[in-house]
């Protein structure tokens, strides 16, 4: 399975420019999760208190602590709390390679990030400032099943998949991963078939972030590149329409002439929005929408 493999440290965080000292600090934080210690950094912005915080989850792959979108949130205003994977860097634990979209580790990631969360919350630099899930690409399954049951105020996904993993598999098969001018629909990569796709029944759930984001009441906002070859990106915008003609407070945006990895491009309208949001939260529902 090639399940948005590409996602490597230099291409997650290319074009953001780490700020300078001077505007944002930064705290080594660690926190426990189901046995095992974890390690991140807190990045502050200068002006204190921030307008909001948000844990960045990571995608696939052994990913450590990402400072440039730490730092990239910090210098729009935002606190970010960014760290190790388990089993990767300062983190304890075990990474898993192979079975990295079971739904048994899925969960295990989903409650990583819950717990970073929960950390997030303590420090005393943002008492009753609005805290999010944000992530990218794999990071699409994990954050809505880490916030079922937190306190969370937004979510925020980069490239992020609303469809079942299995979707997902058959999408970026066909494509190979690769980025493209024009990406082909679902349907036609799910047509382009020889043999029926069988899920694993010892990867457990085939988990589908559209029915978990059904289970939600959190504001999010997913920002999609249109040559994206690793996420069916038509599938997706399908499945969000769908959730949001059932009530749900979720919206997307489609960048044209970008492809999976789309932060230089569309960081400062995802940071937009997540100060918008916050502001109508804290006005209340009579806010202008």
């Amino acid at each position: 399975m090639r399940l948005c493999a590409l996602l490597g440290m230099a291409l997650l965080s290319g074009g953001l420019e780490i700020a300078s000292a001077d505007t944002a600090s930064e705290r080594v934080v660690s926190f426990d999760s189901r046995n095992t210690t974890l390690e991140g950094t807190l990045v502050l912005p200068d002006q204190l208190p921030p307008v909001a915080a948000v844990v960045f989850v990571h995608g696939s792959g052994a990913q450590a602590r990402n400072l440039a979108v730490g730092h990239a949130f910090a210098r729009r205003g935002v606190a970010a709390l960014v760290y190790d994977k388990r089993g990767v860097g300062n983190s304890g634990g075990d990474y898993e390679g192979e079975q990295a979209v079971s739904e048994a580790n899925l969960k295990l990631l989903a409650a990583d990030a819950r717990a970073a969360l929960a950390r997030l919350s303590e420090e005393r630099e943002l008492q009753g400032v609005p805290l999010g899930l944000t992530g990218i690409s794999q990071a699409g399954w994990i954050v809505p099943l880490a916030a079922f049951g937190s306190d969370v105020d937004f979510l925020a996904l980069w490239s992020g998949p609303v469809c079942a993993i299995s979707e997902e598999d058959i999408f970026s098969k066909h494509t190979r991963d690769l980025d493209a001018g024009r990406v082909p629909a679902y349907a036609e990569a799910l047509a382009a078939r020889t043999t029926p796709y069988v899920w694993p029944d010892f990867l457990g759930r085939d988990t589908d972030a559209s029915e978990d984001l059904a289970k939600l009441d959190t504001p999010g906002l997913w920002l999609f590149g249109e040559n994206d070859g690793s996420v069916p990106v038509d599938l997706s915008i399908e499945r969000l329409r769908a959730l949001q003609d059932a009530g749900h407070d979720y919206h997307y945006v489609l960048f044209s002439g970008v492809g999976h990895n789309n932060f230089p491009e569309t960081f400062d309208t995802a940071v937009a929005w997540i100060k918008r949001t916050v502001s109508q939260r804290r006005a209340g529902p009579t806010a202008a929408q």
